[in-house]
Order: structure tokens, then sequence, then C-alpha cells
């Protein structure tokens, strides 16, 4: 059960207030434990302590109830660019960002599902009853520690961006602008949730790109979301996560290629439809540098034009295999330098030989289709090489089974898209 927060204003002092019901006129009710007597309602805790003041961010709201149940928690967090910034006060009321929480099975346990933003003075409303309809209210206000310059990880780039359309394959890339060490509460803090449940997993490709790929393809045509809540989050020692962001795009249609080399060509199927078959030409494979590699690709960018320069996967003007060529509707597949493109000088080997430095040549009309109708993340299954397509170069992540790519996720377990969470803690140890 899940209590979402209400924006409301938030009071400057810190205080502990209990709250109970008496008319006007009425002598106010004993102090607790004086003559025997108790205060009527539920005890209630909310910890940080009231007053609490440079909260490590990471530390987890917590409300406890004895001698009743939790009906009500708010969670009031002030905008850390409002908060304290010697500014007048205003008529308008300071931003306030959501704090969600859950509810344990006997309701008289309630924890915030995230972090909280450095920086930030809090303001907590608890309410619970007992079972005499007697209702206790407390309110505890606190801040959290801000960070300082160099400790402050923030999104560098991700893929997709929010708006894109993609193809099946498309993982979700994630690049920090720092590294990250306490991965496992970085990988609980981000839920990717898509319209058709799956589950999927993170790896790391390095300590600033986290990638999030489900088991088997996206189903097509839905929604997906990604919601990065970073803020609060400590991705290595005293680095703490500034910012909240949320990634939205489309899966689009089904389109997967297939290519047995030795067979000269290209099929095309989308949304189960034999669409295409385009005779190529692939790598001569006289050499490794110029032999395709065989495994599941995903498209990764595309151009119109393109200089294509063998200097860039390390092969030098002057050394055997250079080359350097300019070349039309390009649709890259790996980091190695793999393309489709057209290759109008080499129309003699289309569908029949393979002669090229490693791409995929085309007609300049079946190139053209294939770059048009490309979308980021379709899926290329190539076979019939001895070069394997590493995991880790470009977007080859399928290369990984499923077993293994959820052995290698820090957390060890799936995450399903249905919106129900993140398999672990985000929360600071020991906290």
């Amino acid at each position: 059960m899940k209590r979402r927060a209400h924006s409301r204003a938030v009071v400057a002092t810190a205080a502990l207030v209990l709250l109970t019901a008496c008319s006007a006129g009425e002598e106010p009710d004993p102090e607790p434990g004086a003559q025997g007597t108790e205060a009527p309602g539920p005890e209630v805790t909310i910890t940080p302590e009231p007053g609490a003041t440079e909260i490590p961010p990471n530390t987890p709201v917590r409300v406890a109830a004895e001698g009743g149940t939790i009906t009500d928690v708010r969670v009031d967090q002030v905008d850390p660019s409002e908060a304290g910034n010697g500014e007048p006060e205003t008529e308008e009321e300071p931003t306030t960002l959501e704090v969600t929480g859950t509810l344990n099975e006997a309701e008289d346990a309630w924890t915030a599902d995230w972090n909280l933003h450095p920086g930030s003075a809090i303001t907590v409303t608890a309410t619970a009853t007992d079972d005499d309809g007697e209702e206790t209210e407390v309110v505890s206000e606190f801040t959290t520690r801000d960070t300082t310059d160099g400790q402050r990880l923030e999104l560098a780039s991700n893929f997709p961006t929010s708006g894109q359309t993609v193809g099946v394959g498309m993982p979700v890339i994630i690049n920090f602008d720092l590294p990250v060490t306490n991965k496992e509460q970085v990988e609980n803090s981000i839920e990717v949730v898509a319209e058709e449940e799956t589950q999927g997993a993170w790896n790391w490709v390095s300590d600033e790109m986290a990638v999030f790929r489900p088991e088997e393809y996206w189903e097509p045509y839905q929604e997906v979301a990604v919601d990065l809540r970073l803020a609060g989050v400590e991705a290595s020692d005293g680095v703490f996560g500034v910012s909240d962001h949320r990634i939205e795009f489309e899966v689009g249609r089904e389109m997967i290629s297939t290519m047995h080399v030795p067979d000269h060509e290209m099929k095309v199927v989308v949304d189960g439809e034999d669409t295409r078959t385009i005779p190529v030409s692939n790598g001569a494979a006289d050499e490794r540098f110029n032999t395709t590699t065989s495994g599941v690709h995903l498209t990764m960018e595309k151009y119109e034009s393109l200089v294509m320069d063998s200097a860039t996967v390390g092969i030098e003007e002057g050394e055997p295999g250079h080359y350097r060529l300019d070349v039309d509707w390009a649709v890259r597949t790996s980091n190695s330098g793999e393309f489709s493109h057209a290759a109008p000088w080499n129309s003699g080997n289309l569908g029949s030989a393979d002669t090229s430095n490693g791409c995929t040549n085309m007609s300049v009309e079946d190139a053209r289709w294939f770059h048009d109708e490309s979308l980021m993340g379709d899926v290329l299954e190539t076979t019939g090489t001895d070069r394997e397509l590493e995991w880790d170069n470009g977007w080859g992540f399928y290369q990984r089974s499923w077993e293994e790519w959820l052995e290698q996720s820090v957390t060890g377990e799936p995450q399903s898209t249905d919106g129900s969470g993140t398999p672990g803690n985000v929360h600071g140890e020991g906290l």
C-alpha cells in the first residue's frame, strides 16, 4: 500500500506536535502519566527525529505507530533551489517535490520508497488511528545535507531520449558524469515501466555507463518510461545524486533483419512479414579487421553521408588495410567500424561475393531504403563468420545470454516493468 505526498507549504521551524481533539471551553486533557492517565490515541514516531539537521539524503524516512494503524503520511520536500536562498518571502508557496512510501502489511510501519534531495527542508506529517477511533497526528521537520562541488552526480547523457520512437531491441543507456561505485543502490534507483509487462536487468559497461535491456526484445507499439530517482542516492563515497529525471519513449514497429554472410543477402522482416531481400557484399575476411562480425547487432545511428576512415578503428594512413571513403546512406551497427551503406563501386559483387572492408555493401536504392526505414535499436542478426561481435562492441548487449546478463547485474535480480518497483534497497547501508 502506497501513500503519495501532497503539496503544502513548509514551516521554517522544527517541531514535533501531538494533536488531539478537544472542544472549546473544556478542560485540557491531563498530561500523559498524570494520575495514572495516558494520552488518548496511538503513539506515533517519525525518523529522522524532529529538528535534525545535515541528515544524509539517503537516510530513509520512517513512520511507526504503536497501538494503532497509520492512516496518512505526507512528506513535503522543498525544492533545494528554493530553500534558504535568502530571497524575501512571496505570496507563492515554494515548490514541493514528491515523496512516496510503502506501508507494511500490519499498517503500523511506513518507509519512504526513495531518497531525499540534498539541501532540502523536509516536513513529515503522519496520522494514525486506534481501534476506538482516537487519532494522533505528528509533524516532524528536519533538513538534509547539501552536496559540494565535485561530489554531485548528474546524468551526462542517455539513449534513447524522450520523445524518440525506437526499435524492439533498444536498450536504455545511462551515462553518468562521475564514476559510480555503489552500483546496487543506483540500479535500484532507476525504474523502467512499460505498457507490456516484461523483465529486464542492468549491466555496467564502465563505472560511468549503465545499460538496461529486457530479457527478450520489447513488444512493439508500446510506451516505455524510465524514472531515474537519482536525487539523494550515494553513488560513491560522499557523492550524491542531485536531480531526478524521467525519460519517455515509444517502441515502434518490429523490424528484424537477418544475414547469413555466405548467402550474400539481407532479409528484412517487418511485423512478421517478409518485406525486402537485399543483395549485399560483406567483409572479405582475409584479415580480422575486414571480417564482418556475427551476432546480434542493433542499429545505433545513421547518416545520409559519411566519411569512413579506418584511422577511427586504429588502422592509420600508410598501414596495411587503411581506407578513407565517402559513403552515402550509412547505418552503424557496431563501434568497430561496421555500417550498412551504399557502395555503387562494388555493384558487381552485390549478391555474389564478399569483398568489403567489413561493412555491408548495398546498392544505392537498397541502402537508402534501409537507412530511411531504420530506427535506433532495430535488430540485425548476423551469422556465418568466424568473428563474434563482443557484447560491449557498440550495442551488442544481446550477445550475453539472459542468464549471463542477469548474473552480471549487481543486484542479481530481474526488474519487472509492471511498475511494482525495483528489486532492492536505495537507501544507505545501516541508515
